[in-house]
């Protein structure tokens, strides 16, 4: 039931194809872990298909190795008329000592569509409840605002770059 659902945990064995020479998971791998989730998490919140928008502050912390139970965890943080923010952590648990660390975190944005046609479709609103809720609806804000800033910085570097071209 759309609106229900406000945080998605995956859980799963960090596998040998997911790593790199240094025996590390790959980046891009991680990547792909949070865009799922997050996506299962954004459907999960609108009942509709989403699209992702953004990822957004994301830092890589510590590795994952061949071996570690990953879990990635999401976390609706704010809504818009159509977006919706989650942030999301993945965290690296050790097998033989049972400990845990933050491996990466980043905020992901998505966007819900109608079906007949593609267009951005009402989400359900979000209020926060709790102070810290509040404090990760600001958190969504300033990463949404850096977020604008770097593309318009972008698009000042494109001109630019055209002009002189």
């Amino acid at each position: 039931m759309p609106g229900q659902q406000r945080e998605t945990t995956f859980r799963f064995l960090a596998q040998p194809s997911d790593v790199n020479f240094g025996g590390k998971v790959h980046g891009g791998m991680v990547m792909k872990w949070i865009d799922q989730a997050g996506y299962a998490a954004a459907v999960g919140w609108s009942g509709q298909y989403c699209v992702t928008v953004a990822v957004g502050g994301i830092q890589f912390v510590k590795p994952i190795l061949i071996g570690d139970i990953v879990v990635v965890r999401c976390k609706l943080i704010r809504t818009g008329s159509s977006s919706m923010h989650f942030a999301i952590d993945v965290i690296a648990r050790d097998l033989r000592s049972g400990q845990e660390r933050l491996a990466t975190h980043c905020m992901i944005s998505f966007v819900a569509l109608d079906a007949p046609d593609g267009r951005p479709a009402p989400v359900p609103a979000w209020v926060p409840q709790s102070e810290d809720d509040r404090i990760l609806a600001s958190y969504a804000e300033k990463i949404i605002a850096m977020s604008r800033e770097q593309q318009a910085e972008l698009e000042r570097v494109r001109h630019d770059i055209e002009r002189n071209g």
